[in-house]
């Protein structure tokens, strides 16, 4: 399944990674809905720790120029998300996905990752993020592609981007999803970003606040900013 469509993968049997499409016109239709992988119910019991806040207005999709500067693969910079369950902060791969990693960066420091919400959560799976209209088919307005190398791992704590299922691998927009499952079988369809390296505690917290069966969240985790470093 794809992490763009039906939230960062096609998880618990939804759909698939999408949401993050190139452009605009196709992103309103519901088959562009970015999804993550697929993974079999689990329960899970809310934890605590998430302060209750009301869901951000919906944006439109689009509107964002891709990005033509390079990151340093040498001292890469790492993103800290302030979100209402705490904060986490993901060390960038630019050596993994050059150019997916370079439009991740250039985003979070024009503000578009801010007030969106992760609208995927699948418990066990994955959690998902990075969409302006929160429905999983909104993205910036363009597409990067960083084809990802046969044997690529989704391990715990890597953070990929979602695509559609007509995409090709490695395809990226806006929406990321992060791996909370131990390892996930997929196909190397997705490009990597990076992983998490602080914060673990604070994604595991978001990891359970879904639905298995809908993939819905079942309270509202919202991205107040992102500090790049």
């Amino acid at each position: 399944m794809n992490p763009r469509q039906a939230a960062p993968l096609l998880l618990a049997g939804a759909a698939l990674l999408a949401g993050c499409g190139s452009s605009d016109s196709e992103q309103t239709t519901p088959a562009r809905t970015e999804t993550a992988p697929e993974q079999a119910p689990q329960s899970a019991t809310a934890p605590q720790g998430c302060k209750e806040v009301k869901a951000p207005a919906a944006r439109e999709s689009g509107g964002e120029k891709k990005p033509t500067t390079k990151l340093s693969t040498s001292s890469p910079p790492s993103l800290t998300f302030e979100t209402n369950c705490g904060s986490f902060t993901i060390k960038l791969d630019p050596k993994a996905s050059p150019k997916a990693a370079a439009s991740v960066a250039s985003l979070a420091r024009k503000g578009f990752y801010d007030n969106t919400v992760f609208h995927r959560i699948v418990p066990g799976f994955v959690i998902q993020g990075g969409d302006p209209t929160a429905m999983g088919t909104g993205g910036p307005g363009y597409t990067t592609v960083d084809p990802p190398p046969n044997g690529t791992a989704y391990t715990k704590g890597v953070v990929a981007m979602a695509k559609t299922m007509d995409e090709p691998p490695g395809a990226a927009g806006s929406q990321f999803f992060i791996v909370t499952g131990d390892r996930l079988a997929l196909p190397p369809d997705y490009a990597v970003i990076g992983e998490v390296t602080d914060g673990k505690d604070v994604v595991e917290r978001i990891g359970m606040l879904g639905d298995p069966a809908t993939e819905q969240p079942t309270e509202t985790v919202v991205v107040r900013s992102i500090e790049i470093r």
